[in-house]
């Protein structure tokens, strides 16, 4: 059987959006992501660090249209890994001022996530992986993942950066 080569990562995610500016806003403001450049009132590329881009927007079949149903097939979420845990409570600090509610904050004992939706209510995570020593294994070496709460407030007070 073929496999996927271990240093294949996906690349970046490219959504409908319904209304152009307001997802830019949405991503660069809120998100922080930088706009690397915009096709009229039709596309946008946005990425951290330089990168040509990470996220993709467009209107070319979806403008003015309404979030499809939220248990039909489809993304269920585009997940956001951030270096550490203080740029992880940042990311979670510009959400929280941009008054978005979060629908959820886990510890997967291999990461910490929260969970929460862009104006079009695309799913969003934003997690930091804990370091591939402290994942639990299981007596036959398989992680052994769990599904428990995770503080947000302990997050919150982690250390800003200097």
């Amino acid at each position: 059987m073929s496999r996927a080569h271990p240093e294949t990562r996906i690349g970046h995610v490219h959504l409908k959006v319904s209304n152009l500016d307001r997802s830019i806003a949405f991503y660069h403001d809120v998100m922080g992501f930088d706009l690397i450049t915009r096709h009229g009132t039709q596309a946008a590329f946005l990425s951290a660090g330089g990168y040509h881009h990470h996220i993709g927007l467009n209107t070319w079949h979806s403008a003015g249209a309404a979030p499809g149903p939220r248990r039909a097939p489809g993304l269920y979420h585009v997940a956001f890994v951030y270096p550490d845990r203080r740029a992880l409570a940042e990311a979670l600090q510009r959400v929280l001022d941009a008054g978005i509610e979060i629908d959820g904050a886990a510890d997967h004992s291999v990461s910490e996530a929260l969970y929460f939706r862009d104006p079009d209510q695309n799913g969003i995570e934003i997690y930091r992986d804990r370091p591939e020593t402290d994942w639990p294994r299981d007596a036959e070496g398989n992680l052994a993942m769990v599904n428990a709460p995770l503080d947000i407030e302990a997050l919150l007070a982690a250390p800003s950066r200097i």
